[in-house]
């Protein structure tokens, strides 16, 4: 792991991290004395599940000169992840957000990020970014919510993306908490449309756009190579643009599991599902591994759950077959 910082990285992650403060205990925030100071960002949570998949991953934002910046930056580099393009700001400082555990309402998040230093991200930033060199770029409808600034950045990822040779997967993450529907619904269409992957919920697709069902996102964004809608605890579908502009669609049910907190699933299924594309594996298999790593963070209450890592390395082989002939099955009856 210690020479991740030599090579170009395969992909690149960027958003913004926070610090994260979590009551020690299952108790309300406004009862709870002791905390825990850990990490928070949906594309740095991806980042760091694609290393543990073998993959050279680079995550890429600004922090302040703060010790939460120095935190998080630690943390990433120690899970594998290629932090050389952090910025630090001595103008701004490092998000926080507090997490208040589930004590029978569904757990709470209280954001502290207006200025922060990752909102002063802008194009001028990304000039010295590896974009060129990877393969892959990794980000969400997180960053466009933070300023008009990144907003700004993301698109133009987007839109440079085919002429620097990169895919672009973006993950919707609305957060109500950050804009308005009436404004994220039709600028988060507009950005996924240039990706070449992207992923929503159809809960958050429901409310953005009024979907009901996984086709009603695909006739949103018809042309996307790459479209997975995840229904929670149901299914996946993905459906994938072949040869003649035909879609291939594939459904794969989720896992039954003891829900310990929903947080980071979304981002833990997001890196199996990359990973696994990257790698060419078939599109079951890709949906399925997006449910094991997601899977595996419901099991926890930290952002990111370390520790399935070489147990699913795509080195390896598996046996998949039952998995795919199921889902294999399941997407005929659906179709």
């Amino acid at each position: 792991m210690g020479d991740h910082h030599a090579t170009t990285p395969t992909v690149l992650c960027f958003g913004e991290t926070m610090g994260m403060f979590t009551p020690t205990t299952s108790l309300p925030l406004d009862e709870a004395s002791a905390f825990t100071l850990g990490t928070g960002g949906a594309e740095s949570n991806v980042a760091m599940h694609l290393a543990e998949l073998g993959h050279t991953v680079a995550w890429a934002s600004t922090v302040g000169t703060d010790p939460v910046g120095s935190k998080i930056i630690a943390a990433l580099h120690g899970a594998g992840v290629d932090t050389r393009w952090v910025g630090r700001s001595s103008d701004a400082p490092t998000g926080l957000y507090l997490k208040e555990p589930d004590t029978g309402s569904g757990a709470h998040v209280f954001y502290y990020r207006q200025g922060s230093a990752a909102s002063t991200l802008k194009i001028a930033d990304a000039v010295g970014w590896p974009l060129a060199g990877a393969r892959w770029v990794h980000t969400t409808g997180i960053t466009p919510a933070l300023s008009e600034s990144c907003s700004s950045l993301v698109e133009h990822v987007l839109d440079h993306a085919a002429e620097w040779g990169v895919s672009v997967s973006f993950d919707i993450n609305f957060r109500p908490g950050l804009w308005p529907v009436a404004e994220a619904a039709p600028r988060l269409l507009a950005l996924a449309g240039k990706a070449t992957v992207v992923l929503v919920g159809l809960d958050e697709a429901a409310v953005l756009w009024g979907c009901v069902t996984a086709a009603d996102v695909r006739a949103l964004l018809p042309g996307v190579p790459y479209l997975v809608v995840k229904d929670s605890s149901i299914d996946a579908t993905e459906f994938a643009l072949a040869t003649g502009e035909t879609d291939t669609i594939t459904v794969v049910p989720a896992r039954r599991v003891e829900v310990v907190e929903p947080v980071g699933a979304g981002d833990a299924f997001a890196a199996g599902y990359l990973s696994s594309l990257i790698l060419a594996a078939p599109s079951a298999e890709r949906l399925e591994r997006g449910h094991s790593r997601a899977a595996w963070a419901l099991g926890s209450r930290e952002d990111f759950r370390p520790g399935l890592g070489r147990r699913m390395s795509a080195d390896e082989p598996t046996d998949h077959t039952h998995d795919t002939a199921d889902a294999e099955r399941v997407a005929e009856l659906r179709r």
